[in-house]
């Protein structure tokens, strides 16, 4: 395996194991978590999270810092992970109501991750 692969594949791993850490933060924080990376042909999204009434997108960001992490997210992603959920909310009818949110987590290594709440506004 070249070094490059490798590298990829521990990006790969710690990415997976990052969303994993989050994923269990916010059932402790009272969400329900709705999906786990979520694929269309238009974006994905790394969680699809409902607490109340409100629905919440929300990139995973694994970096050495988390001033690195929070950088991470950039305005073309935004726009991709709008478009992942507004056809996630096509299939789910039931969550017309929802109150719409893009969180991002960060996460960086010896600390718990950081949720940072309604971070975009979409066509922001």
């Amino acid at each position: 395996m070249s070094r490059r692969t490798a590298r990829g594949a521990a990006a790969h791993r710690r990415g997976e194991w990052a969303e994993r850490l989050c994923l269990w933060h916010l059932r402790l924080k009272g969400y329900r978590v709705l999906a786990r990376r979520y694929r269309t042909p238009v974006g994905e999204i790394d969680l699809i999270a409902r607490r109340g009434r409100t629905l919440a997108a929300i990139e995973v960001k694994a970096r050495a810092d988390e001033g690195r992490a929070a950088e991470s997210v950039l305005w073309r992603q935004r726009g991709r992970i709008a478009r992942a959920l507004e056809h996630f909310l096509k299939s789910r009818p039931d969550l017309g109501d929802a109150e719409l949110r893009f969180d991002v987590m960060l996460v960086a290594p010896r600390s718990w991750p950081r949720h940072l709440r309604d971070a975009w506004r979409a066509g922001e």
